[in-house]
C-alpha cells in the first residue's frame, strides 16, 4: 500500500491531464491523455503500480516551489556535496500563450536535473505501469533511451544515460557536476500509432522554457484580485487553470480518484469529472481570480453538455466527463490496495445517475453570473435556461438526494429547495435576455411559495437553526449558503443563529468544520471539509462578523501544504489533509471566503 502523506504531493498540469509528484522527485500519479484517463503510474494507491523517481542517492534537505507564476515545479536538493535543482513539468503545446493554454498539449512529462554546486549522484528509477498498475510493458533499449510496449499504450522515454533493464523497470545512477544538467522526457502514444519520437537535452530544455513562458503569459492577464492573501488566491486561480481540460472547458473536481475521506475506509470517489453543481461557486471563484474568459467557456460546456436531457423529460445530469460523456458508471479495481488500505479503488463515479434538483439553480446563477456575456447567448442556450427554470418550478417539492449526494432514499433538502428558490429568482431577473417576459408571474408565485416553505419548514426553533432537511434537527454546512445566495441578508437574526450554531456544532477543536454528523448510510467517519470551513468565513464575514472570519479563514488556509495545495479534508484526530487532491472546491472556497472577507473589512 502507498502511505506517503497526500499533502507530500504537487501537481503538474498541461490542461488536459495531471501528474503528481513527490517531494523526493518521485512521480507516483500520471494520466495522459485526460484527466480520466486510465493512469500510467500509481503508486500513489498501490506501491507496485508504477512511478518515475529522480532522487539523490545521499540524504538531502529539500525545499521547493513553482516557478513565478507557473505550474513548473522546482525542487532543489541540498547536499552535503553539492545541491541539485530539478525542474518538472508537462509540456504546453509549443508556442501557447494566454487563453491558449492546453489547446495543443502533447502529452510530454519532461525534467531537468542541473547541478548548481559542487556534484551529486542522482539514482533514476523507471516502472511504468498503465492501466492502474494492471499492465507490466516490456522494455526495449534504444538509441537515446527506452520505448515500453504494454496494453493500449506505447512509452518512449528519452534519457541520455545508459539504464539497466530488470522486468518492467529500468534504473541507473548519474553524477552530476557543477553546471551540468540532465534532461529527460516521457511522451505516451497509442500501440497502434508510431512510436512518440526520442528528444535531445536541448529540446528538452527549450521545452520547459517555453511551458514556463506559457504558463507565465496566462499570469500576466489573471491578475485580478487585489487584498489579502493575494499569494493564496492567486495559485487558488492557478489551481483551478490547471484543473480545465482545455477542449472543452470542463473543470474537474479534482485531479485523482479513490483518496479516501476517512483513511481506510469506503468512503473513496472518482472526482476526475466536472459537477453542474460546482457551477456558480466556481464561476464566482473564477471572476474574483482569473477572467471572463475561463467563465464563459466553463459555462457553455456545461449548457451544451445539458441541453439535450431536458428535451426529453429527464432530470438535469448532475456530472460529466471532461468531454461532456453521461455514462460515468462505478466499478472497483480489486487489485490495488488503495491509500493506507482504503479500499475498494474506483474509477467512474454512479453520483451521476442520482437526482439532485439544486443543479437547476446552479446552472441560473451562473448565467446570472455572466453579467454581460449572457446577452451573447445563442439561442439555444436561452431556450436551455427558461427549460432549466420550468423543471425547477415543477419538481421543487420533489425529495433528492443532496449536495452531498447522499447514497439512499431521496429527502426534502433545504439546499436542494434553496436553490430551487434561486432557480426563480436568477429566471426573472434574466427574463429580459431570455425574451420570456410572460413566464415572470409564474416564476414569482413559484419563488415565493419556495421561500414560504424554507422558513417554515427549514427553521426549527428547536435547534434554533436552519437545518439540514424539512423536519429534521440535524444541522448541514450548506445551510450556510442562505445568505450567499441572497435569500436572506447575512445579519437577519436566523442567518445570524445558523452560522453560530455551525460555528459551535459542526467544528472539531482545531476549528475546521463537518459538512454534518447525521449518519448517511456509509460505514466510518469522514474528516472535516475545508471548502465548508471557508463557507463558515465567508457567512461570518457576511453576517458582520469579521474577527471570527478572519480567523476562520487563516485556520482554513493554513492547511495548504508548501506549494500552496489544498486537500479536500482534514482527518479530526490526526489533522492530517485526507481526500482527492488538489481539490478544486477547496480552492473555490477559499477564492470567494477571501473577497468576501476583504469586503466586510472595507
Amino acid at each position: 500500500m502507498s502511505t506517503r502523506p497526500i499533502s507530500d504531493h504537487a501537481m503538474l498540469s498541461d490542461c488536459r491531464s495531471a501528474a503528481l509528484v513527490t517531494s523526493d522527485g518521485s512521480i507516483d500519479w500520471l494520466c495522459l491523455p485526460r484527466f480520466d484517463s486510465p493512469a500510467l503510474f500509481a503508486r500513489l494507491l498501490d506501491e507496485d503500480a508504477g512511478h518515475w523517481a529522480v532522487r539523490p542517492a545521499c540524504p538531502v534537505e529539500v525545499e521547493r516551489a513553482y516557478l513565478g507564476q507557473s505550474l513548473v515545479l522546482e525542487t532543489t536538493f541540498h547536499g552535503r556535496d553539492g545541491t541539485v535543482v530539478l525542474r518538472d513539468a508537462l509540456a504546453l503545446g509549443r508556442g501557447e500563450r494566454g487563453h491558449a493554454l492546453g489547446v495543443g498539449s502533447p502529452g510530454l512529462l519532461l525534467r531537468e536535473a542541473t547541478c548548481v554546486g559542487g556534484r551529486m549522484t542522482l539514482e533514476v528509477e523507471y516502472a511504468p505501469r498503465p492501466e492502474f498498475g494492471l499492465v507490466q510493458p516490456l522494455m526495449e533499449q534504444v538509441s537515446g533511451g527506452l520505448v515500453a510496449r504494454g496494453g493500449a499504450n506505447v512509452l518512449t522515454l528519452s534519457v541520455p544515460v545508459p539504464l539497466r533493464v530488470s522486468g518492467s523497470t529500468a534504473y541507473g545512477t548519474v553524477t552530476l557536476e557543477a553546471g551540468q544538467r540532465l534532461g529527460m522526457a516521457l511522451q505516451a502514444s497509442s500501440g497502434w500509432a508510431p512510436d512518440p519520437p526520442r528528444r535531445g537535452q536541448e529540446g528538452i530544455h527549450r521545452r520547459i522554457a517555453d511551458t514556463l513562458a506559457g504558463w507565465r503569459s496566462w499570469s500576466r492577464t489573471h491578475l485580478g484580485y487585489r487584498g489579502p492573501w493575494e499569494r493564496e488566491v492567486d495559485r487558488s486561480g492557478h489551481v483551478l487553470r490547471a484543473l480545465t481540460f482545455a477542449p472543452t472547458g470542463a473543470i474537474v473536481a479534482a485531479a485523482t480518484t479513490s483518496l479516501p475521506e476517512s483513511v481506510g475506509g469506503e468512503r473513496n470517489w472518482d472526482y476526475r469529472y466536472t459537477w453542474v453543481r460546482d457551477t456558480s461557486f466556481t464561476l464566482q471563484a473564477l471572476s474574483t481570480a482569473t477572467c471572463e474568459v475561463e467563465e464563459a467557456e466553463f459555462f457553455t460546456f456545461l449548457a451544451r453538455a445539458s441541453a439535450t436531457q431536458l428535451d426529453q423529460g429527464a432530470d438535469l445530469q448532475i456530472m460529466y466527463g471532461v468531454g461532456g460523456e453521461r455514462d460515468l458508471s462505478e466499478r472497483p479495481l480489486p487489485h490495488l490496495t488503495g491509500w493506507r488500505d482504503s479500499a475498494p479503488v474506483r474509477v467512474g463515479n454512479d453520483a451521476w445517475r442520482q437526482r439532485q434538483i439544486d443543479v437547476y439553480g446552479e446552472l441560473l446563477d451562473a448565467a446570472a453570473l455572466l453579467h454581460g456575456d449572457a446577452r451573447r447567448l445563442d439561442p439555444l442556450t436561452r431556450s436551455f435556461l427558461v427549460g432549466v427554470a420550468d423543471m425547477a418550478a415543477r419538481r421543487w417539492q420533489e425529495p433528492d438526494q443532496g449536495i452531498w449526494e447522499v447514497r439512499g432514499r431521496g429527502r426534502h433538502y433545504l439546499h436542494s429547495k434553496l436553490m430551487c428558490w434561486v432557480a426563480m429568482d436568477r429566471a426573472v431577473a434574466l427574463a429580459p435576455i431570455l425574451g420570456v417576459d410572460g413566464r415572470v408571474a409564474a416564476w414569482k408565485e413559484t419563488g415565493e411559495r419556495i421561500r414560504e416553505a424554507i422558513l417554515t419548514h427549514g427553521w426549527n426553533s428547536e435547534v434554533g437553526a436552519f437545518t439540514q432537511a424539512f423536519g429534521s434537527r440535524d444541522l448541514d454546512a450548506a445551510a450556510l449558503m442562505l445568505p450567499m445566495v441572497g435569500f436572506l441578508p447575512g445579519d437577519d437574526p436566523r442567518v445570524r443563529a445558523t452560522v453560530d450554531a455551525v460555528a459551535e456544532r459542526l467544528t472539531d477543536e482545531r476549528g475546521l468544520v463537518h459538512r454534518y454528523l447525521a449518519a448517511d448510510g456509509l460505514a466510518g467517519d469522514e474528516g472535516t471539509f475545508l471548502l465548508c470551513t471557508f463557507w463558515l468565513a465567508q457567512a461570518q464575514a457576511m453576517a458582520g462578523r469579521s474577527g471570527p472570519a478572519r480567523r476562520t479563514f487563516e485556520t482554513a488556509a493554513s492547511y495548504a501544504n508548501d506549494v500552496g495545495l489544498l486537500a479536500e479534508e482534514v482527518d479530526s484526530v490526526t489533522g492530517e489533509p485526507i481526500g482527492n487532491f488538489p481539490q478544486a472546491f477547496s480552492h473555490i472556497g477559499l477564492i470567494n471566503a477571501a473577497e468576501a472577507v476583504r469586503r466586510a473589512a472595507r
